[in-house]
């Protein structure tokens, strides 16, 4: 995909590419996660790849950084002696890796070498369907290659990401390399807009329809869409694997009580989420900031399901989302969960309104979660009288489409509109 080839390079072999997954465990690093669960997580996202055979793994201590090759000299020769030994083709590090690190490792060690933006790049770039999704991963790509050409002027005559031009070392390559990247970025970030106005087109029409939009995040591979699919009755793509869906996917559902609503299923989170990945996905994320409310799927049989409830609730932050949109807690994967932790959750969740356990594989909790749901929108109403002028023909219109109009009458103005209404339509009244 990107720098001298990425993984496609190795996708047209007839076997795949055998790789060793390295986590970096560095002591002044402040951090909320255990480093051997930071490695399985790598090694998960390793294996999401089809062309990659993960042969071994590591947690790797760090004193201090080396600035120059990442680790100490005794662990590189190590390192590069197992690598050998293994026929190790590709070395995933699941941390930061500058330009400089990267190309003194891939020498040393004889290896092609990703870092964790890299990786989830790749994935990304693997999974993408839409042409939406297409176009953001290829500018998060080109963003995350330009910054690390700034960087990577101490090897001018191996520019990586290059572009096939033509041409001594020196300020002129990296200069033509960065002014190629820029036009891309220009010609994608032109389409994107296109797609953004399509988006708000949608919401817009969205918010003429009276059905409340539930949205469903959570972390990578919580099992959002098993519960989209056990809900909706639809078949998006579910597997135990990270980065399963990208494209978030919208469907009618009518709960239990006759309620009518709109399910979306939104690509998961991971802690350390590129910058980059989180830029060229906002038009997609910001479908959250649409939803009347969000339920927020934890895979609560997971040994750190509260560092990745933690590392969600950040990035919905980052989102702009507040505490003015209601959200519900779903603790899923009940089925893999002990007897006695089992209980002890049961237990946890009667205590809290906001949270249901459930499993999305059996179904087990489900209809209490449709149930809350729909409690969650039989809000308090208040009945006010609006004064509209015959200039307001569309608000007129859209307070009808709300279904708030309790009675109408003509003046010789306009309009006296009695409503009766939630907070949360009289808010959307006044953005309207």
């Amino acid at each position: 995909m990107f720098e001298d080839g990425g993984i496609d390079a190795y996708e047209t072999a007839a076997r795949p590419t055998r790789a060793w997954v390295l986590h970096p465990d560095l002591k002044a690093r402040n951090t909320r996660r255990l480093p051997e669960h930071g490695l399985a997580e790598a090694v998960s996202l390793a294996m999401a790849l089809p062309a990659i055979e993960v042969v071994g793994s590591e947690v790797v201590r760090l004193s201090k950084v080396a600035p120059g090759t990442l680790f100490g000299t005794g662990k590189l020769e190590e390192l590069k002696t197992r690598f050998k030994a293994e026929g190790i083709e590709l070395v995933l590090v699941d941390g930061p890796v500058t330009p400089v690190q990267q190309r003194n490792l891939e020498k040393d060690w004889g290896v092609k070498l990703l870092d964790r933006t890299s990786l989830i790049l790749e994935i990304f770039a693997d999974r993408a369907r839409t042409r939406e999704g297409v176009l953001q991963v290829e500018l998060a790509a080109l963003s995350y290659q330009r910054s690390r050409l700034v960087r990577a002027w101490t090897h001018l005559e191996r520019q990586r990401g290059g572009f096939g031009f033509v041409g001594g070392p020196g300020e002129t390559q990296i200069e033509s390399d960065r002014r190629a990247i820029d036009d891309q970025v220009v010609r994608l970030k032109r389409q994107l807009e296109r797609v953004v106005k399509t988006r708000e087109l949608h919401r817009a029409a969205r918010a003429k329809v009276p059905f409340p939009i539930v949205a469903l995040v959570g972390y990578t591979n919580a099992g959002k869409s098993t519960l989209f699919n056990r809900i909706t009755g639809a078949s998006v793509m579910a597997k135990d694997m990270l980065f399963a869906t990208l494209d978030p996917t919208m469907r009618g559902v009518v709960l239990p009580s006759g309620r009518k609503i709109i399910l979306s299923d939104t690509v998961g989170f991971i802690s350390d989420l590129p910058t980059q990945l989180v830029a060229a996905f906002r038009a997609t994320l910001e479908e959250v900031l649409s939803a009347d409310l969000i339920c927020h799927v934890r895979d609560i049989s997971h040994p750190e399901t509260a560092e990745q409830a933690a590392d969600v609730a950040d990035i919905l932050a980052s989102l702009g989302v507040t505490s003015a949109t209601p959200q519900i807690e779903v603790w899923n994967k009940l089925d893999l969960v002990g007897p006695s932790d089992r209980e002890a959750l049961v237990a946890q969740s009667a205590q809290r309104s906001d949270v249901l356990p459930v499993s999305a594989l059996t179904g087990e909790g489900i209809d209490a979660l449709l149930d809350r749901i729909s409690q969650s929108f039989e809000e308090e109403k208040t009945e006010v009288t609006l004064h509209l002028g015959f200039a307001d023909g569309r608000r007129r219109a859209w307070l009808h489409d709300q279904a708030v109009v309790v009675s109408e009458a003509d003046t010789e103005t306009g309009w006296d509109v009695t409503v009766r209404w939630t907070a949360r339509q009289q808010k959307r009244w006044r953005e309207a």
